[in-house]
């Protein structure tokens, strides 16, 4: 088919949008990056002698030594298609901008 609706590579699951079934080495050695400078302006806010209600709800979360792998790479969701609840941190939307260090106990 000609014009506007014909078949090319994307239209026919060509690789656009494609999100990876799993994270690669390097992807989740910038997760952890990533953590860790979460960590460590958690922790110079904290130095500098700031008092807020959102330090004291960052200083409640585990750090990026603490945490399992299985915290740094999924997170919990309800979707039963997920086994075991859990699903790869990069499907999450801005993954890179949420707090995703807390999952409820046993998951």
């Amino acid at each position: 088919m000609f014009g506007a609706f014909r078949a090319t590579q994307p239209t026919l699951g060509g690789l656009l949008w494609k999100v990876p079934w799993r994270l690669s080495p390097t992807r989740k050695a910038n997760v952890r990056t990533r953590l860790k400078r979460v960590d460590s302006v958690i922790e110079a806010v904290r130095v500098s002698g700031v008092q807020c209600a959102a330090l004291t709800k960052a200083l409640e979360l585990p750090k990026e030594s603490e945490m399992p792998a299985r915290d740094k790479y999924t997170v919990f969701t309800r979707h039963a298609h997920y086994r075991n609840y859990r699903k790869g941190i990069h499907k999450v939307p801005k993954f890179t901008r949420l707090t995703l260090r807390t999952n409820p106990k046993g998951f």
